[in-house]
């Protein structure tokens, strides 16, 4: 192989997925406050990505480690292009934000006003509110160079206030934060049909003698840290894991500040001092010309009055293969049910819980926990089914990046309700999409069984395309059990029938379906591959589609985010293509599908190939057998690889290029087909015809 060529670097590729997040922001076809909503987006991606992988990468050059990645890259190379790409990024985000998406939005009535824009009843609406609301809660510290410093929050918006001292003494320093529970946003008084608001630190600032009475402010500044959050538990160390990531989450309060966000008024010395306070390299230190934590307008775009700004919603339908009058159960027990949210509703998998809490012939029911919703009706349903007297257990998954500590309050409630709760495997995260119900019958003992490639979040249901499948195959049944046993106590599941599990057999299995394929091409068979994923990193599995590739496999890959192989290379990839879709949702599904000399074998994942995925994590592989539910994920396939409005292809050199539809050729975006197909199977039976859809409708990515 020639090593040269074989992989992108896996943070670059990444990047580039958030700068394809952000285009959707520069499409004047989106409404103003959807395009705001995409500025949000990727401002909070870039959060996570600095935190996680930059501040992985900072830590290993700190210990002198200097082990090049797939691409060749060193810990220092990355840190380096990475750098200038986010420098990039931040000046996209911005030059946007400011210059277009703000003064659009002031023409539509929706206005951030400066406190010198004020009109004299704001000012005195903001006075009254920064006296009754702000002063009494927000508290400024002193602080000084090589003294005990006041905890600097992750993420939290802070003012900086440099005070002028005595003739003896230099300028006095104190930082105060504005708390994440203050509203960022003070809506103004306004005339009717509009919305005027102010920045809580321009409020702040404004006012800044409320906390500074008799002394001359010098300067007054918002500032924003971030600081490590790859920090790993120490399982061996840990007295248990419940106590061992509780530690983790105090230690991030802590860690090392890798990125500093600057407001572009703040003087020089401001700066200067702000990054020996926090430690923070000036590479790292960023001058942002508008406001800081732009994520946090996310909130601002549901604001109500302003429809006209946002997307016609899409509304999950409800799916023509339920019947809302009969038991959910009975409807499995007749054939199969797979649903592809948000398009359909998530609303059968919640049923699938709820009257197994109530249902007299119900045993015992077996869930994993990844994510979920702050209300989520899942875990209420776990929690009635416990108190009905049912055997229930949940896996909570505690080490879910950042949403470990509300794992640990829902493992807390469950249990004290009585559900058997445990925190999976040792050393691996539990990432995989399992529900079992058992049921006693007429006929015995019968399990059913939900698979699925999201989390069990309604709230993110509406958010993410996800596959779910619902079925009573004897074999798949017998397999769920045996991967809650595997992951409860002490067993190998070296003998499930259907289903494959990392670490153990995922990786073995699609290995051998590629190298199927690759056989049959050689033989002058036909041979394909298809795929729909999140991510494409793991080396082993993007050598074995070059060599497949170069015996003649025809392989189509529709990967979201990440993807380090690289298409269309001579003599390595040709036969390979790889393309992004970015719309309304967040493509989530993963479907593998494999030609098999015509005998299709298809599987949904809870996996991406990637090297974590496949040896570091609990996930399933779901073999789908079904006839119909094969031709519906095949179908789906097809309608995302047709895609050419809303995706981009990756080229060989690792960048990506728009799709539009050429001259003559119909229009196809996959999002608003699936919909438009969902739609119409909704309306068959109520005889009604859909034949479009608003453009460009929908409701979150």
């Amino acid at each position: 192989m020639r090593k040269d060529i074989a992989c992108t670097n896996r943070e670059l590729s990444w990047i580039e997925f958030n700068f394809r997040v952000l285009y959707q922001a520069f499409d004047k076809n989106n409404p103003l406050l959807e395009r705001l909503k995409f500025i949000a987006i990727t401002a909070s991606n870039l959060d996570e990505f600095i935190m996680v992988r930059v501040g992985g990468l900072m830590y290993m050059r700190k210990k002198g480690k200097r082990r090049k990645d797939p691409s060749g890259m060193t810990p220092y190379a990355q840190l380096k292009a990475i750098n200038k790409r986010v420098n990039q990024m931040y000046r996209e985000q911005y030059t946007h934000y400011s210059k277009t998406l703000e003064p659009a939005l002031a023409e539509k009535g929706f206005n951030r006003k400066r406190y010198n824009e004020l009109s004299p009843e704001q000012k005195s609406f903001l006075s009254d509110y920064v006296s009754r609301e702000l002063a009494p809660v927000l508290t400024p510290s002193a602080v000084e160079l090589g003294a005990v410093k006041p905890l600097i929050h992750n993420l939290e918006l802070h003012i900086l206030a440099r005070i002028q001292g005595d003739k003896k003494d230099r300028d006095k320093y104190a930082v105060m934060p504005l708390g994440f529970e203050t509203k960022r946003f003070i809506i103004l008084p306004s005339e009717a049909g509009r919305c005027e608001f102010i920045l809580l630190e321009d409020a702040v600032k404004a006012h800044i003698s409320n906390w500074f009475e008799g002394c001359r402010v010098l300067e007054c500044c918002s500032f924003r840290p971030t600081r490590n959050a790859d920090i790993e538990l120490q399982e061996d160390e840990a007295p248990d894991l419940l106590t061992g990531m509780e530690e983790v989450l105090e230690e991030r309060k802590s860690s090392d500040c890798i990125r500093l966000e600057i407001e572009s008024g703040m003087s020089e010395k401001g700066g200067e001092f702000l990054r020996e306070l926090l430690e923070c390299g000036k590479r790292w230190t960023f001058r942002l010309d508008g406001p800081l934590n732009l994520k946090a307008f996310m909130d601002m775009t549901s604001i109500e009055g302003f429809e006209s700004l946002k997307n016609e919603p899409w509304q999950p339908q409800p799916s023509d293969q339920i019947d809302p009058s009969a038991g959910i159960f009975e409807q499995i027990q007749k054939k199969d049910i797979l649903l592809y949210h948000p398009y359909e509703s998530f609303d059968p998998v919640i049923r699938f819980v709820e009257e197994a809490a109530g249902d007299p012939s119900v045993l015992s029911i077996k869930l994993v926990i990844y994510r979920t919703s702050s209300k989520s009706p899942m875990v209420a349903a776990l929690k009635r089914a416990a108190e009905n007297g049912k055997y229930v257990t949940a896996l909570l998954e505690l080490k879910a990046r950042f949403d470990e500590r509300s794992n640990i309050e829902w493992a807390r409630m469950l249990e004290n309700s009585g559900v058997q709760v445990i925190y999976g495997v040792k050393g691996l995260k539990t990432h995989s999409k399992v529900c079992v119900v058992v049921r006693r019958e007429e006929a015995g003992v019968v399990r059913y069984v939900h698979y699925g490639t999201g989390n069990y979040n309604d709230k993110t249901a509406k958010l993410y395309s996800d596959i779910s499948y619902m079925t009573c195959n004897e074999a798949l049944g017998f397999d769920a059990t045996a991967f809650f046993n595997s992951v409860s106590g002490y067993s190998q599941p070296q003998n499930l029938r259907r289903l494959y599990m990392s670490p153990i057999t995922l990786r073995k299995k699609i290995t051998q379906m590629i190298e199927a394929e690759t056989e049959r091409a050689k033989n002058s068979q036909k041979a394909e591959i298809t795929a729909k994923m999140n991510s494409l990193v793991d080396k082993n599995l993007i050598e074995k589609l070059y060599a497949a590739s170069q015996a003649g496999v025809e392989i189509k890959l529709n990967v979201r985010g990440i993807c380090c192989l690289k298409p269309g290379v001579e003599g390595l990839s040709e036969n390979i293509t790889v393309t992004s879709i970015v719309d309304r949702f967040l493509e989530h599904a993963r479907i593998y599908c494999f030609y098999h000399g015509g005998n299709e074998n298809i599987f949904i994942s809870s996996a991406d190939w990637m090297t974590r995925n496949l040896d570091k994590r609990v996930e399933l592989l779901v073999p789908i057998d079904s006839a119909n539910c094969k031709k519906r994920l095949k179908s789906f396939l097809n309608t995302h690889l047709a895609d050419n409005v809303s995706s981009w292809t990756l080229l060989p050199d690792g960048s990506y290029k728009k799709n539009r539809p050429k001259k003559g050729e119909k229009r196809i975006r996959s999002q608003e087909q699936l919909y438009l197909q969902a739609c119409r199977r909704t309306e068959r039976k109520r005889g009604k015809v859909v034949d479009q859809l608003t453009p460009h409708m929908g409701e979150n990515y």
